[in-house]
């Protein structure tokens, strides 16, 4: 359930993505005076060919190097995880030597072998985790084929859903609440892929510059798990800063003051300017949503948790106005809509 689940969100974010291109591909040309329309599967495909084009020489570039960094990292991790026994019987050491009491010292003794127990299995954990997502490669075919048709059928399901609704009001408010899902969902999705290049490509640049080793592939890491909102981010910035300690603290504090002013600028002002007026969460409840997501369903749920928050807030939102209206919902279904907001919602699908 849970890899139909995420091969579906997947297929929504990558419709939503390259929607925008097959628009600018589908729409008319006048040749003559007279509008030429392409059909739009052709634009869809030809949308597919550029993307794919593009996503393999990026592919044949950066391989290379990316593998070369990888199987560097594989071959240190040993000596980094000795490196950090060495801290930590250093760590035991100085308490042993201080002036405390001989319950205390053991205490901390315990605390941090536990600690470091902890962090191992948690790294084994992830790598374990990461390997199995290998498994879900041949699902990942079926991504483009399912976005396919989510951009081909996308306005017959629309219009199948409000003809499902009585003519009237009704309708109308219907035919709103997809107009803001809709758009709430595409300023979302296209905002994050947007953060997750460039932060992805700032951390690499940045990180090759202070000289920490394995840039390309922290950056690679960067740009990831950037989707997933503040846990992503400190995740990122923990083993940045822990993986240029092990070569200078120098280093360490520079990709510190590095990443505090690369999250001030992007959260503050290329984010704002790049979601617009898509969604305002309070930051409290994007943590409430991840982690909900993260329990009920997985690496899905962590995708879909601030998407599905927005569209349940776009649609109390709409209940809320449906409500205050001045007519009750029984009118509402018995009467026509109103010829002020018949204009206005034919002005809408007109601009």
């Amino acid at each position: 359930m849970t890899s139909v689940l995420l091969l579906l969100v997947l297929s929504i974010f990558f419709a939503y993505l390259i929607a925008p291109l097959v628009e600018l591909v589908h729409r008319p040309i006048y040749v003559r005076g007279r509008a030429r329309l392409m059909p739009r599967v052709l634009a869809i495909g030809i949308v597919y060919v550029l993307i794919f084009s593009a996503l393999s020489l990026l592919i044949i570039l950066l391989l290379p190097i990316v593998s070369d960094q990888m199987t560097q990292l594989a071959g240190a991790a040993p000596e980094y995880f000795h490196r950090v026994q060495q801290r930590v019987q250093g760590w035991q050491t100085f308490y042993q030597s201080a002036l405390l009491p001989a319950n205390v010292r053991d205490y901390i003794n315990s605390a941090l072998g536990k600690a470091f127990e902890s962090v191992s299995a948690s790294v084994s954990t992830t790598l374990f985790r990461a390997a199995g997502l290998l498994t879900y490669i041949p699902w990942f075919v079926l991504v483009p084929i399912l976005a396919f048709f989510l951009l081909k059928d996308a306005d017959t399901f629309r219009r199948a859903a409000l003809r499902m609704l009585p003519s009237g009001r009704l309708r109308w408010r219907g035919d709103e609440l997809f107009q803001d899902v809709n758009s709430t969902l595409a300023a979302y999705i296209r905002a994050q892929l947007i953060a997750c290049l460039l932060i992805g490509t700032v951390c690499t640049i940045g990180f090759s510059i202070i000289g920490i080793p394995y840039a390309l592939v922290l950056g690679i890491i960067a740009g990831l798990f950037e989707f997933i909102p503040l846990a992503g981010p400190l995740v990122v910035a923990v083993l940045a800063v822990v993986l240029a300690s092990f070569h200078s603290p120098g280093q360490a504090l520079a990709v510190f003051l590095f990443l505090v002013v690369l999250r001030i600028i992007h959260d503050y002002v290329t984010y704002p300017r790049i979601i617009g007026q898509g969604i305002h969460l309070h930051p409290l409840a994007v943590i409430l949503a991840i982690l909900c997501g993260a329990e009920l369903a997985g690496i899905a749920g962590i995708f879909l948790a601030i998407p599905v928050i927005a569209i349940i807030s776009v649609t109390y939102r709409h209940w809320m106005e449906h409500r205050g209206a001045d007519e009750g919902l029984v009118a509402t279904l018995l009467q026509g809509e109103p010829e002020g907001k018949r204009q206005k919602a034919k002005s809408k699908k007109h601009r």
